[in-house]
């Protein structure tokens, strides 16, 4: 509340003299007690922490305890390969979260390394660290400010704060200004300055009231220190889906050991059965899986220019339903530009972006005039000084009006600087064997200060008729969010005091500049809302001027759907959570908002994007579902907080992002039921075979080997499948989908009992082929045949089992569309991923030191065959499926 008291009341409480600052002895003392002028953090995690992390899971406990089973079974090899695809699995999420908790770094990086202060009755220059509440701070232009500070003194003084506040212009200090409202916006705050924005003019005093974690800055240190460890859509799917799986193979195991007491069966047999039957029930691979479709869906992002630092912020972005964007250097170039200007019946706009213009008549005085009375640069695309005036640079260079002719052709003598009371800025220059007055700033003053206009290139009188003309110009301009700026000039004889230039002026015109949309933006918005994806825009900005952009990109239509933050303030936040999505527009709000806004959006389960650049976006970007921060002009702050960088600042690029974001979380979902089907099928096999008393088609190894090596080829090929062409034509997928939802479970039941209906086929064909049916099986334990016939027909069951999965996965390609409309071969890595899985069965099946291992057999080329027709049936029926499917399900 400090902004809200006195100078004296300040300096009171603070017990410090203005005029010989802190002594050194009470320097010392604040400092033990209020510590060093550093923003603090977390502590960092170590790579172990980080590590141990990632194995949180609950399917990587059900992994685990697959590797206990494989271990207690004896099959120490197997195990071995287990515990390495959880070590795989932790080592890819490391390796992307390493560099991911950076915010509170760079936000330390960005305070400044020394400042001057008054202490012991004299200016000194000390580390910024050092500063203390009470030290009396000297400003000047260029120098960062070290601390929060009550301004207790200021001349001309301008701090450029739009990484604090999101505003394009610098804002105007008055020390003498006070607040009585609690809940003035930090933008409006015009008797503060904050720690790390920068003086861009003028000179200033100020004491310090707050340093460090207790500084606006520190706030969002803070805000960016809190645990936000909500999981992903895609982390919250695969966690129900563990303890699914995990529930389910202790649910098998106490099924089996209740059928081995009703039946009389060995129960030691039973146990090692029903590992068999746990470790079919547990995809072992989908953990690693899922991690490396993911890590290869960052590959493909970054090809794109989106940087992906978390894994599960690809599958997250696709299913993203709103974009809160920042305003300023996001959806605008934060660079304010000249878009209209006005001589007397001349309004013209100039707001495109050609050169080697040509001005005519007054419109050349009214840009000579304002190049003129500017103190900025603009040199190879790269300006210094105040943002406005370096527009006006930038406007006489379209004009080949360049400031170095200018300045040189009309050399500057005197000039009366920019005054905040008095709003304006005036300097005097040669002109021919006299010399002339150049006055720019606010219309309303230089009105009040002019007796004569310029029309057509004379000067006549400056009638009522003409100032409202003028007035009108402006109003039309500022309901348009322009920011007005009038000009006049007056010719002298000889040099005259500051004081007397600004008297009987000639109103050459005025100009409207703003800061522009970038010029893709508006295509994106466009693209983005019709797949279903509501744009929001967030700023510290005035609220028509961020309407105004609002409606020339598309995002709002009306004033009605903004709101400013000291309005949401008034708000109990039941009714701002309730009535949130009738806005589109949210102004002058300050980073706490942008948090509230983004949760709020959230609670009605909308899954919520947030783009920005400044340090005042990294709470809300580190909130958001995703954070999206710009490479370019985004600070490390913004970048340390977000999921996702955009390297070439482009908002198109969000929209391509989303839809590969969208087409990876559908690459993941195939994989998913392609492997859940495949275990089902694995599942029916033993389970049925138990159940009725028959022998076991496939042992404990074969479906290691098949979930670990055969399944996981196919299920990484459809990891990377090129994806649905119009995925972005479909609105966003509900947040709370299912992974079984749109008929997906339904297919995973049918492929996954085909496969396992046709496995048992395989198995009792292969029995019967060699004279053993389902009434002998009972009796033929002794025959020492009945062990070679049992070996052959496991072999056919192994080999179908894995044949009809391969084959199978080319019909998960798409649940609508058949493999041949979708192509055959456009996924080139699924082709040679069936390739290699056949020729590894043939390997296992062939070498012999392999097959004892597996306990298989070769098969006779009859039977080659009918296990590969066998294998070829789920797909064939899948493919049929389709056809009803896509009368259900359109895409």
């Amino acid at each position: 509340m400090w902004f809200s008291k006195s100078q004296d009341q300040v300096l009171t409480e603070l017990k410090v003299n203005k005029a010989s600052g802190l002594s050194s002895s009470d320097a010392k003392g604040r400092l033990e007690q209020y510590g060093m002028n550093k923003l603090k953090g977390k502590p960092k995690k170590s790579i172990a922490s980080l590590f141990f992390s990632q194995l949180k899971d609950m399917l990587i406990y059900v992994l685990l305890a697959a590797a206990v089973i494989t271990l207690v079974i004896g099959e120490i090899a197997d195990a071995v390969i287990i515990l390495l695809v959880i070590i795989l699995n932790a080592v890819i999420g490391v390796f992307q979260e390493y560099k991911a908790e950076k915010a509170v770094e760079a936000l330390q990086k960005m305070t400044t390394p020394r400042s001057l202060v008054r202490r012991d009755n004299e200016v000194k220059e000390i580390d910024s660290s050092e500063v203390v509440p009470g030290d009396i701070i000297i400003l000047d232009a260029g120098r960062y400010v070290p601390a929060d500070l009550r301004l207790i003194e200021s001349a001309n003084l301008q701090i450029e704060e739009s990484a604090l506040t999101g505003e394009s212009v610098p804002s105007s200090k008055d020390a003498s200004d006070l607040f009585a409202d609690p809940k003035t916006p930090i933008g409006d705050k015009s008797n503060m300055a904050f720690m790390s924005t920068l003086v861009t003019y003028g000179r200033g005093e100020g004491v310090v009231v707050a340093t460090a974690m207790e500084t606006e800055i520190g706030k969002i240190a803070k805000i960016l220190d809190a645990d936000n460890d909500e999981m992903t859509p895609l982390q919250k799917r695969l966690d129900e889906l563990g303890r699914i799986l995990g529930f389910l193979a202790i649910g098998i195991c106490a099924v089996i050991f209740i059928i081995a007491l009703i039946q009389r069966r060995d129960l030691f047999e039973m146990f090692l059965t029903a590992i068999s039957l746990a470790v079919a029930a547990i995809p072992e691979g989908l953990a690693a899986i899922v991690a490396i479709v993911l890590a290869l869906g960052v590959t493909r992002m970054s090809k794109i220019n989106a940087i992906v630092k978390k894994l599960p912020a690809v599958e997250t972005l696709g299913s993203v339903n709103i974009i809160c964007s920042d305003k300023t250097g996001t959806l605008t170039q934060n660079r304010m530009t000249v878009v209209k200007d006005y001589t007397s019946q001349n309004f013209k706009d100039i707001s495109g972006t050609e050169t080697n213009l040509t001005a005519t008549g007054d419109e050349t005085e009214l840009i000579k005039s304002l190049v003129l009375c500017s103190d900025a640069t603009f040199e190879n695309g790269q300006g210094t000084g105040d943002p406005t005036e370096i527009a006006l640079i930038v406007l006489g260079d379209k004009y080949n009006l360049t400031r170095t002719r200018l300045n040189s052709d009309h050399k500057r003598v005197s000039e009366n600087p920019f005054d905040s009371d008095r709003k304006l800025m005036s300097t005097l220059n040669v002109e021919g064997k006299g010399y002339r007055v150049h006055t720019k700033g606010a219309i309303d003053n230089l009105l009040h200060i002019s007796n004569s206009a310029l029309v057509n290139g004379k000067i006549v009188p400056l009638t009522q008729e003409l100032k409202q003309d003028y007035l009108k110009k402006t109003e039309e301009m500022s309901d348009a969010a322009l920011r007005v700026l009038g000009v006049a000039f007056k010719d002298t004889d000889s040099i005259i005091k500051p004081e007397e230039m600004e008297i009987d002026l000639t109103i050459i015109g005025l100009v409207g500049m703003i800061d522009p949309p970038r010029l893709e933006v508006k295509a994106s918005i466009e693209e983005a809302k019709s797949a279903g994806i509501t744009p929001i825009m967030i700023t510290g900005d005035h609220k028509n001027t961020a309407v105004a952009i609002a409606k020339e990109l598309g995002i709002a239509t009306s004033i009605e759907q903004s709101i400013t933050g000291a309005e949401i303030d008034e708000l109990p936040d039941e009714i701002f959570s309730k009535n949130i999505n009738n806005y589109r527009v949210f102004a002058r709000v300050s980073p706490e908002h942008k948090v509230k806004i983004v949760r709020a959006f959230k609670s009605h389960g909308n899954i919520v994007s947030m783009t920005g650049d400044g340090v005042n976006d990294a709470p809300s970007l580190k909130f958001a579902d995703i954070g999206v921060a710009m490479g370019i002009t985004g600070t490390d702050v913004a970048k340390g907080a977000s999921d996702m960088i955009l390297t070439d600042d482009n908002f198109t690029t969000i929209v391509h992002a989303i839809e590969e974001g969208r087409n990876i979380y559908n690459n993941i979902k195939k994989s998913v039921i392609f492997l859940l089907s495949c275990n089902l099928g694995e599942v029916i096999t033993i389970f049925l075979s138990i159940l009725l008393s028959w022998p076991v088609p496939l042992v404990a190894t074969q479906i290691l080997w098949i979930n670990l090596i055969t399944d996981s080829l196919p299920a990484i090929a459809l990891g990377i499948d090129p994806g649905d062409r119009d995925v972005m034509k479909q609105k966003p997928r509900n947040p709370k989908e299912s992974f079984f939802a749109r008929g997906a479970g339904l297919r995973a039941v049918i492929g996954g009992t085909l496969i396992g209906i046709f496995t048992l086929l395989a198995f009792f064909y292969g029995l019967w082929e060699h004279g053993y049916t389902l009434g002998s099986i009972a009796n033929a334990a002794s025959d020492p045949a009945y062990e070679e016939a049992l070996t052959y027909a496991r072999t056919m069951a192994f080999v179908v089992l894995a044949a009809s999965q391969l084959f199978y996965s080319l019909s998960m390609r798409s649940s609508t569309k058949s493999i041949f409309k979708v192509g055959l071969f456009s996924n080139k890595f699924l082709i040679g991923a069936i390739i290699i899985g056949i020729l590894l069965q043939l390997v296992v099946i062939s070498i012999p030191f392999l097959a004892n291992a597996f306990q298989v057999q070769n098969l006779t080329l009859m039977d080659w065959a009918i296990v590969f027709l066998f294998a070829f049936i789920p797909f064939c029926v899948n493919e049929i499926i389709k056809v009803f499917m896509k009368l259900k399900y359109k895409d």
